[in-house]
């Protein structure tokens, strides 16, 4: 869920997406889903010499498990929240509810 959450505040940012079959795509993502499938807006594709056959796309959909890469704008990153939300997740169960 930690990756669900952190994806959640993504949308509306400029992504890079690299699926497993090579096939680069940037956008606006638009929505994320709990499976990590990901609908991108405003779509390029960046080796356009070879994929001119994804030239005409302006949105799509990504099933997740498709999805080698994300990358992200560095600047939209908040690292500090991200490491204090997986301390979080991977806490013993014990320590979690003693600190109740």
């Amino acid at each position: 869920m930690l990756f669900y959450s952190f994806f959640k505040t993504l949308v509306g940012k400029e992504v890079a997406v690299e699926l497993k079959n090579n096939v680069v795509l940037t956008g606006k993502l638009h929505s994320v889903d709990q499976y990590l499938n990901i609908k991108l807006t405003d779509v390029q594709v960046v080796d356009q010499g070879r994929y001119p056959q994804l030239l005409a796309l302006k949105n799509c959909f990504i099933r997740g498990s498709v999805v080698r890469y994300i990358q992200i704008p560095p600047s939209e990153v908040d690292t500090e929240l991200l490491q204090d939300a997986a301390r979080k997740e991977n806490a013993p169960a014990s320590a979690v509810s003693s600190k109740a």
